[in-house]
């Protein structure tokens, strides 16, 4: 198969679809690779890297997208791209079709076979291509809300770790799964006083042991989530229903009862936020303010850190694509995992969970 690799559009995305590494895997199954000029250079990877690694190097795009059987992507296509994708293609990205319907469209009009990293399942049912994203922005968010908390950032001013004397900040987590897990991590690290708000018990147990009782550990009911952000420097929002729109766990009128200058950092922004208040932002301007919280909402987190999400991304879905480049769309029917993944398909929608949530 004849397998594209676009260079990424998206504001701020450095990430790259196929790591050389990834790309001498493909060759090495009898599969050809077109790689768009610069499309490794945020990885530090040249054109002439690519090269050695059995790539052919195309000048543009439209090139990738003509020429290819199968297009490899970081983040979901954006206008100018859905519209050169064919009935004959399969595409092999992260796609997010919940909050953006006219993404859907899009690859519906298109006729497109569009496979989702973010709702391919393994044999225990978990996210193996959301994972490592997850883990990525989930460390990130806790740096993300240690910048916003300073004040020429126009936050409050607080030190997470705080020092000797002083008491640290206190971070909140809503959601205790990969994110969740792996924001507390990093904010018991700096030496935080840490929530984590989740609706599962036996997963709040998990994670009393898991942290040795370093964090404090919630169920999530309004009560709890009113009285704990009320508290909190920086919330971390990192909920997920796989593939549907995330649960809106923070209303604007509990904003009125937060710490001026207080930070929420929305990592389930993907999937349309889990906060009323949120938007998407960018890497170029990250956050705004609303009723005197601050609020990070970036869409593309790991985008900050190519090197490392490209190389994290690639190790998980390199199986999942050799497999299609290998078999085609028979690759779905045989591997129930992969078909979770499939979202689009002969012009439908075809993942239930995503076509209830654009219903």
């Amino acid at each position: 198969m004849r397998v594209g690799v676009p260079k990424e559009i998206k504001n701020h995305e450095y990430r790259v679809g196929l790591t050389p590494g990834a790309v001498r895997e493909y060759v090495a199954h009898g599969h050809e690779v077109l790689v768009q000029a610069g499309a490794g250079l945020g990885i530090a990877a040249s054109d002439d890297v690519y090269r050695a690694a059995g790539a052919e190097i195309v000048d543009t795009a439209q090139e990738v997208f003509a020429c290819a059987q199968m297009i490899v992507k970081v983040k979901e296509p954006q206008p100018s791209e859905w519209v050169q994708l064919r009935d004959d293609q399969i595409l092999f990205t992260y796609l997010h079709l919940a909050p953006d319907p006219e993404q859907a469209k899009g690859l519906m009009a298109s006729g497109v076979t569009a496979v989702a990293y973010e709702t391919v399942t393994d044999a225990r049912g978990q996210l193996p291509l959301l994972a490592p994203m997850s883990e990525v922005a989930g460390r990130l968010s806790i740096e993300a809300a240690g910048h916003a908390l300073k004040a020429p950032n126009g936050g409050r001013g607080v030190l997470l770790g705080g020092v000797p004397g002083v008491q640290p900040g206190r971070v909140v987590v809503l959601g205790g799964g990969v994110v969740g897990t792996h924001a507390a991590r990093m904010a018991v690290g700096l030496g935080a006083e840490v929530t984590i708000i989740d609706r599962s018990i036996p997963r709040l147990r998990e994670l009393d042991e898991l942290f040795a009782g370093r964090v404090r550990t919630r169920v999530s009911t309004l009560e709890s989530i009113e009285q704990e952000i009320a508290e909190a420097d920086a919330v971390i929002g990192a909920v997920l229903i796989p593939g549907a729109s995330a649960p809106k766990l923070v209303t604007r009128p509990m904003l009125a009862h937060m710490k001026p200058r207080a930070v929420l950092v929305d990592v389930a922004i993907d999937q349309g936020g889990c906060f009323e208040t949120s938007h998407a932002t960018t890497h170029a301007e990250p956050t705004y303010e609303v009723d005197g919280v601050i609020h990070y909402c970036v869409a593309n987190m790991p985008g900050a850190v190519p090197l490392t999400s490209s190389h994290a991304l690639n190790n998980a879905t390199l199986p999942y694509g050799l497999a299609l480049a290998d078999k085609g769309y028979a690759a779905c029917e045989e591997n129930p995992g992969l078909m979770e993944g499939l979202n689009v398909r002969g012009g439908k929608i075809v993942n239930k969970v995503v076509a209830d949530a654009l219903a």
